[in-house]
């Protein structure tokens, strides 16, 4: 679905940014998505597609707030026990990346990396 390059690029801007809190990255579109990283000590959920499709869904959502006065959509932050869900999506593509705990500014860091590797695609 991506380019082994592209998928590499990815998962490498995701590790230097996020560092050891780096859980998951998985590459997306409206009709496919690919798994691309994984850390070794966790497992593959039991529904990856639904939660695929969960994220997937923010392409529509984007639609939605096209035209809010709070400006151009940027990222999604999902807060959740033991972790963050941070989703960017581009034109026709996006890429959602699951981490330990992070601050706010490496979430900007973490967002900034991946726009620019999917400005380039």
């Amino acid at each position: 679905m991506v380019s082994e390059e592209v998928a590499d690029e990815l998962v490498s801007a995701c590790r230097t940014t996020v560092g050891d809190e780096l859980r998951s990255v998985t590459y997306f579109t409206p009709e496919e998505y690919d798994h691309l990283y994984l850390r070794d000590d966790l497992e593959r959920g039991n529904d990856p597609e639904a939660f695929a499709e969960n994220e997937r869904q923010g392409f529509s959502s984007q639609r939605t707030y096209e035209w809010s006065e709070l400006g151009d959509y940027e990222y999604t932050i999902r807060v959740f026990e033991f972790g963050h869900l941070v989703r960017v999506i581009g034109d026709e593509e996006g890429v959602y990346v699951t981490t330990g705990d992070l601050t706010m500014d490496r979430f900007g860091e973490l967002v900034e990396a991946i726009q620019s590797i999917l400005r380039e695609e």
